[in-house]
């Protein structure tokens, strides 16, 4: 009888990997975040009331561990699904630092995937699980390309109820005395669960994109 043999793979931890995925509270740090591509869903309202909030995270997530799979069958590279990611705006900037008037905010929820995996691929892993779920709109998921280069960014511990202090020292303080300006969405990288982990020790890197003032 033949022995069988079982293919290991590697994990890539794109977390782990990337400079830009470490962040420290209390420190804003300047630096360049490469190019990455990301599986993104669109929406607007308060992320903890709006439907369409609950069903862009519900769409998100099968299209991407479909991918993971996918990737680790057919081209034999594994990777961890990264952590949750989000842009968010509004049409006055306010909205998040004092108002935090979150019926008006605008967002797009995201998860980042390795340069090896193609369009093509993640379009089969899209058909793929809308055959497994029917009920949810997986065509909403988009693979797309973000360039935020220069960026400054810290981590808030803490409930994210709580960043508009952090946020107004960034925005007001630390960009524009380092001689810079705003110019792309505001972003967030959750590094904890908010399933497992209480309000008041949630991890989340606050970013901002920025150019010479």
């Amino acid at each position: 009888m033949g022995r069988e043999t079982t293919r290991t793979f590697a994990k890539v931890d794109v977390k782990k990997a990337l400079d830009c995925f470490r962040a420290r509270a209390g420190e804003f740090r300047v630096l360049d975040v490469p190019a990455l591509r990301y599986l993104m869903v669109d929406g607007r309202g308060d992320p903890n009331t709006a439907p369409a909030y609950a069903a862009a995270i519900g769409a998100l997530y099968p299209v991407a561990y479909t991918t993971k799979f996918a990737s680790r069958r057919e081209l034999g590279r594994d990777y961890v699904v990264p952590p949750l990611e989000a842009l968010w705006w509004a049409p006055d900037m306010d909205a998040f630092t004092t108002a935090r008037d979150k019926a008006r905010w605008c967002w797009t929820v995201m998860l980042v995937v390795p340069d090896w995996v193609s369009p093509d691929l993640v379009a089969d892993a899209r058909a793929r699980a809308s055959a497994r779920h029917p009920s949810v709109d997986l065509d909403q998921v988009r693979l797309e390309r973000l360039d935020e280069g220069r960026c400054v960014q810290t981590l808030h511990v803490g409930s994210y109820d709580d960043e508009a202090e952090v946020l107004a020292e960034l925005h007001d303080r630390v960009i524009p005395n380092a001689g810079l300006r705003m110019t792309g969405k505001h972003h967030e990288i959750y590094l904890s669960d908010p399933r497992r982990v209480e309000a008041s020790r949630l991890r989340t890197i606050l970013r901002q994109p920025v150019a010479e003032a």
